[in-house]
C-alpha cells in the first residue's frame, strides 16, 4: 500500500512538473509577444519598474501561498531573465544594419572571436574569418588575413596582444578604407600601434568588451570604447551595440588600463592567490566542502572560473599593463595591514577596517 501511495504521488509530481514547464513555455511566448511589440513601438526591450513589480507580486503570492519568497524570487529572475535573452536576440536579429555589409574577424576561432563572428552575423554581415587555429562553421575561411582583399567595411582584431600590436603596424602599411576596431583587454602595449594605424588615416576604434564569450544578455554588461581622435569611428561602432541592452562607457586609453588594473587585474590577482593558498595548504577541496560557509563558498565558485580561464590572457593582464603594479602593490600594502593588525590584536582597527570598506563599497550600491 505505502509503495502504491508513493508512486501515485510521484506520479502526481510528475504531472505538475510537466505542467511548469507547458506555463513557463507559455509565458516565453508571451514574452516573445510583448518583445515584437515593444520593438515596432521603438520602446526599449528592458523595463525595471516592470520587473521589479513582477518580483514583488510573485513574493507576495509566495507568502500567501506559504512558499519561500526568495525561491519565487529566484524562479522569476530566472524566467525574465531567459526572455531578455530571447527579446535582444530577436533585436538584434531584426536589425538591417550588417545587410550588404562584409566584416572580417581576424582570430575569429578563438572564443572572444567566434562571439563576434556569431554577433555580426546575427545582424546580417557577410562574416569571414581569418584564423591559422581552423574555420568557423557557416563562414567563409582563410588561415592568414594577409590573403584576403581587405575591401571588407568591418575589420575586427581578436589576437592575442603581442600579435595584435604587429598586425596594426601591417595594417597602417595597407590602410584598409573599411573600420578597424580591435577587442584587446589592454590598450598601453599597442599604443603605439594603434597610433600608427591612426596616422595612417585609417577609421579606428578601440573597442573592450567586459564580458566572456560565454555571454548571451548583454543586460548588465559594459563595452569600452577608447576614442582615438575618431568620434566618427566611434559612432559607428557603437550602433554595433544599440540593438542590445548593454552599458557603454568611454574613456582614453591611459585611463582604461589604469582602471582595468583594479576591475582585472586585482580580482584576478585575488582569485589566483586564494586558490593557490589551498593548493598550497595541502587541504582537499572536498574535505573544505563539507564544513564549508556562504563566503567560502562564493569566493570558491569565482576562483574555480577564473582557474578555467586563459593562462596566457590573464598573464597579460597582470604582466602587460604599465599600471598593473599599482593594483598589485595596494594589495601588498592591503594584506601587511592585516597581518599587523591581527599580530598586534588590535580588535578596535580591525573593525575601522571594516568600517571603511562598508563606507566605501556603499557607493557601489547607490551605483
Amino acid at each position: 500500500m505505502k509503495e502504491k501511495n508513493l508512486e501515485s504521488l510521484r506520479q502526481r509530481l510528475t504531472e505538475i512538473d510537466r505542467q511548469l514547464l507547458r506555463l513557463a513555455a507559455e509565458r516565453h511566448k508571451l514574452a516573445g509577444d510583448i518583445g515584437a511589440l515593444k520593438r515596432a513601438a521603438g520602446q526599449p526591450t528592458r523595463d525595471y519598474e516592470r520587473e521589479r513589480e513582477v518580483i514583488e507580486l510573485a513574493r507576495a503570492e509566495a507568502d500567501n501561498l506559504g512558499l519561500s519568497t526568495d525561491l519565487a524570487e529566484s524562479l522569476m529572475r530566472r524566467l525574465i531573465r531567459s526572455s531578455l535573452v530571447h527579446q535582444e536576440q530577436a533585436r538584434v536579429s531584426a536589425t538591417d544594419h550588417g545587410l550588404g555589409r562584409r566584416a572580417l574577424v581576424i582570430g575569429g576561432a578563438g572564443m572572444m572571436g567566434r562571439w563576434f563572428v556569431d554577433f555580426l552575423a546575427t545582424q546580417g554581415f557577410d562574416v569571414e574569418v581569418a584564423d591559422p587555429a581552423g574555420p568557423v562553421p557557416g563562414h567563409a575561411h582563410v588561415a592568414d588575413w594577409r590573403n584576403c582583399d581587405l575591401t571588407h567595411d568591418l575589420i575586427i582584431i581578436a589576437t592575442p596582444l603581442g600579435i595584435t600590436a604587429a598586425l596594426l603596424y601591417e595594417l597602417a602599411k595597407i590602410k584598409p578604407t573599411g573600420l578597424i576596431m580591435d577587442i584587446a583587454s589592454l590598450k598601453t602595449p599597442i599604443r603605439d600601434g594603434l597610433k600608427a594605424v591612426v596616422n595612417a588615416g585609417c577609421r579606428v576604434v578601440s573597442l573592450h568588451p567586459m564580458f566572456g564569450p560565454d555571454t548571451e544578455l548583454l543586460s548588465g554588461r559594459h563595452v569600452i570604447f577608447i576614442d582615438l581622435g575618431a568620434p566618427a569611428a566611434v559612432t559607428e561602432a557603437r550602433a554595433l551595440f544599440e540593438p542590445t541592452m548593454v552599458e557603454t562607457a568611454e574613456m582614453d586609453l591611459d585611463e582604461h588600463d589604469r582602471l582595468i588594473a583594479f576591475v582585472l587585474g586585482l580580482s584576478h590577482a585575488l582569485n589566483i592567490a586564494f586558490f593557490n593558498a589551498l593548493v598550497e595548504s595541502g587541504e582537499s577541496v572536498p574535505r573544505l566542502a563539507e564544513i564549508s560557509s556562504t563566503t567560502f563558498d562564493a569566493q570558491l565558485d569565482v576562483s574555480s572560473r577564473v582557474s578555467r580561464e586563459s593562462p596566457e590572457v590573464y598573464y597579460e593582464i597582470q604582466a602587460l599593463n604599465e599600471h598593473g603594479r599599482d593594483a598589485l602593490d595596494a594589495l601588498e600594502v592591503s594584506l601587511r595591514r592585516l597581518r599587523q593588525i591581527i599580530d598586534e590584536k588590535d580588535q578596535s582597527a580591525f573593525a575601522r577596517v571594516m568600517e571603511r570598506g562598508r563606507e566605501y563599497l556603499r557607493n557601489k550600491r547607490s551605483a
